[in-house]
């Protein structure tokens, strides 16, 4: 199965614009609960500022991801400015969404490193500099696809060291966790898993805690809390959780949640709807 449709099947990400055409002086972004951001510089130069950081200049066509809420701040040319159009992007989850927590808290990236996307964003821009019937549709959707490609890019393993988009990258491991993915229900086990990564246990074991930073069922468990606060939040029953995650019973299903969230199922769903 597609190691990176089958993650964002679970766990989707949807994108929304807020602006698009020229943007001149100073403008800051200030940090939107739940939303991170996506701009796509065109043209023009750009210096970005972060609290504490130093200054960042761009001098070429380039992207700019902050996949979690941050405060940026863009300085550009008071008259010429830049061409830029930028999206909101929420991810189903929130932090919970075990992609977010693999992505960087700021990227930037020449738009020439996507040389498969050179069509799409040419699309993109013209949709989003021109007003045309359907416009915030389509722009929504294109952003979307820049965004799969984003995530194709970053799992090349010299650009994630660690980290779930590393453990995609590796050819064995990537095995095993869409197979986790896939199939969360099933009784996994650690011989399991090394069978369908076709690796031997301690092998398995050891290179799976050095690119993840956690053991094969441990990420499991997180795994599965992940889609169960998904299902909760979505109104599912608790025996549909537990028969749907191989929880084994309501008993097993409320400690293992309240280990990790320290609180049950039902005050956790309480909590997300107050």
């Amino acid at each position: 199965m597609d190691r990176l449709e089958v993650l964002l099947k679970h766990f989707t990400v949807s994108a929304r614009m807020f602006h698009s055409g020229a943007l001149c002086g100073i403008n800051d972004f200030e940090p939107q609960k739940g939303l991170g951001q996506l701009h796509l510089l065109q043209s023009g130069e750009l210096q970005i500022e972060h609290h504490k950081a130093s200054i960042i200049s761009v001098t070429e066509p380039s992207l700019l991801f902050y996949p979690r809420p941050h405060f940026h701040r863009f300085i550009s040319d008071e008259k010429t400015g830049v061409a830029l159009t930028c999206a909101h992007i929420q991810f189903n989850g929130g932090i919970n969404n075990p992609l977010v927590q693999s992505l960087p808290a700021f990227l930037l990236l020449p738009l020439s490193e996507l040389d498969e996307a050179n069509v799409l964003l040419g699309i993109l821009f013209r949709e989003a500099f021109n007003q045309r019937c359907g416009r915030q549709l389509v722009v929504d959707r294109l952003f979307e696809v820049v965004l799969v490609n984003i995530f194709r890019w970053l799992m090349n393993r010299d650009h994630v060291p660690n980290g779930l988009l590393a453990g995609m990258a590796h050819p064995q491991i990537a095995r095993s966790l869409v197979a986790m993915h896939a199939n969360p229900a099933q009784d996994w086990s650690l011989e399991k898993l090394a069978k369908e990564a076709g690796m031997s246990r301690s092998v398995y074991a050891s290179s799976f805690r050095k690119i993840l930073d956690t053991t094969p069922l441990e990420y499991l468990a997180q795994w599965r809390l992940s889609l169960a606060q998904q299902r909760l939040q979505s109104g599912q029953s608790l025996k549909q959780i537990v028969d749907g995650l191989g929880y084994g019973s309501m008993a097993a299903f409320s400690r293992a949640f309240k280990m990790r969230c320290q609180m049950s199922p039902r005050e956790w769903r309480a909590a997300q709807q107050a």
